[in-house]
């Protein structure tokens, strides 16, 4: 298992051994994000919140994924306003966050991120029974994609990033939440063409799963 299932297995895990009782829940798992996580760039079953599932259960961690409303150019802003309210009515026992690409790209200063991420984490926390089944996820650095050029509007991507990956890290810290790295495996994508989608800027089916596996 790779950093991703490890730290979700070892979360899961845990808890599960608690008691009795919480060791016969299913988690009622909601993915959030953009393209990223509804998986643009392969097939919905590619996506990593599919292959998440269908691997931990595969660990004996019992789970279904009962939403995922994420959509391509999602930013905080549109968690915030579509997402949130998903999560609201899913009576979610997990959920995972990836979010902050299209928040970059449109240039939104890191202070306005972060406030925009303490509020949407602190509104998913107050909805979920355990506070620490939240996990957060650093975003790729679609710098090293052949498309990247279209979307950095001449600046460092791979700068730009960092330092909001370095707010998500942060904010995980404060809480004590669970983390996945994302930033450094995505830079596998420079060397190697089979892990670009054919549009040049998202992961192929193949990246997601060195994400995932």
């Amino acid at each position: 298992m790779n950093n991703f299932l490890l730290s979700l297995f070892f979360l899961l895990t845990i808890s599960s051994c608690r008691t009795t009782t919480v060791a016969q829940q299913t988690y009622r798992y909601v993915s959030l994000g953009d393209s990223y996580t509804i998986g643009t760039g392969a097939n919905p079953e590619e996506s990593y919140p599919v292959l998440l599932t269908k691997h931990l259960k595969e660990n004996n961690i019992k789970i279904d994924l009962i939403a995922n409303p994420s959509v391509n150019g999602r930013t905080t802003q549109g968690v915030i306003n579509f997402e949130l309210p998903v999560l609201d009515t899913s009576k979610a026992t997990f959920v995972t966050l990836l979010i902050g690409v299209n928040d970059w790209v449109i240039a939104t200063d890191a202070e306005t991120f972060q406030n925009k991420l303490i509020y949407i984490i602190d509104h998913i926390q107050a909805q979920l029974p355990d506070k620490s089944k939240l996990v957060l996820i650093t975003v790729p650095d679609f710098g090293v994609t052949p498309a990247a050029g279209n979307y950095s509007r001449g600046r460092n991507v791979s700068k730009g990033l960092a330092e909001f990956n370095t707010i998500i890290l942060s904010e995980a810290k404060k809480r004590n939440l669970k983390t996945v790295d994302l930033f450094e495996i995505s830079k596998k994508m420079v060397a190697n063409s089979g892990l670009v989608a054919p549009d040049g800027i998202h992961p192929s089916a193949k990246e997601y799963t060195l994400w995932e596996t």
